[in-house]
């Protein structure tokens, strides 16, 4: 008969060996596995657009919401003027953005102002103008400068807007068609309000504003696009404001918006897509 304590340090030890063995497995799987990325972290973006670009932003941003996990925060209002909620008059009175998109040529003035942050320009749109009236009034004809003109002097009243496209037409529009004298009295700037819900309550018999702005206002019919011998096209571009809090998480909207995906959105809308090209 066997000694029963020498057998029992014998399993004692190959118990400890066999510890000794998980141990080391453990640790050399520790080592080997790798470190969990963290989870990118989510930002709000603020952000403030001007009209020409409203309708396309509005579709737009929930997709690149949920495909970037951002949240973005917008605000509205023209690229010009000094409406209270005009962007030049917001930025003035200090309300904090990350984004301004409007008129490449106001966006410009910011950059210069050190408003906006030089080299951030990026150009989204290219937008022209167009003409509305009320919904089933008669469509009077623009196709050509000299019916453009004639409409314009047998109309009762005007709406042009405060930003790009009614300054270009009150202060080079209607010049060019030399009617500068005959138009303006009977024209109405419109602030803070967009020129297809004026023209669709019968405040104005004529309205002009960037076509993407009339297109989906409910009640009017829209009439056509300027001539192409008197249209103004407009690029309507997005940069980052100087003193950004997410200036990464800009950029990424900025390049959603140039995007292919994002191309036919902008499309419907009314405007040109340049950024995809």
């Amino acid at each position: 008969m066997q000694p029963i304590l020498p057998l029992r340090r014998k399993t004692l030890r190959g118990a400890l060996a066999l510890l000794g063995l998980g141990a080391a497995t453990l640790l050399a799987a520790c080592a080997i596995a790798p470190t969990p990325t963290p989870a990118p972290r989510s930002a709000e973006i603020r952000v403030i657009t001007s009209g020409a670009f409203t309708e396309a932003y509005k579709q737009l941003v929930p997709l690149f919401e949920r495909e970037s996990g951002h949240k973005v925060i917008s605000s509205f209002g023209a690229s010009m003027g000094n409406a209270p909620d005009a962007i030049p008059t917001r930025l003035a009175r200090g309300e904090q953005f990350d984004v301004i998109i409007l008129a490449g040529p106001a966006l410009d003035g910011f950059i210069k102002e050190g408003k906006a942050v030089a080299g951030s320009r990026v150009d989204l749109v290219r937008s022209t103008i167009g003409f509305a009236v009320k919904g089933g009034a008669p469509k009077p004809d623009i196709s050509t400068v000299p019916k453009l003109k004639q409409a314009l002097l047998d109309a009762k009243s005007i709406a042009y807007s405060a930003s790009a496209s009614g300054t270009y037409f009150s202060t080079q529009l209607v010049q060019k068609l030399g009617i500068a004298e005959q138009v303006l009295p009977k024209s109405k700037r419109i602030l803070s309000e967009r020129v297809g819900t004026v023209v669709a309550r019968g405040d104005a018999e004529l309205g002009l504003q960037q076509v993407s702005e009339l297109v989906p206002i409910p009640g009017i019919d829209y009439i056509g696009p300027l001539p192409d011998e008197v249209q103004q096209a407009t690029f309507f571009s997005a940069g980052i404001v100087t003193g950004a809090k997410e200036p990464e998480a800009a950029r990424a909207l900025i390049k959603f918006f140039t995007s292919a995906k994002a191309a036919p959105v902008i499309a419907k809308t009314g405007l040109e897509p340049v950024g995809s090209k």
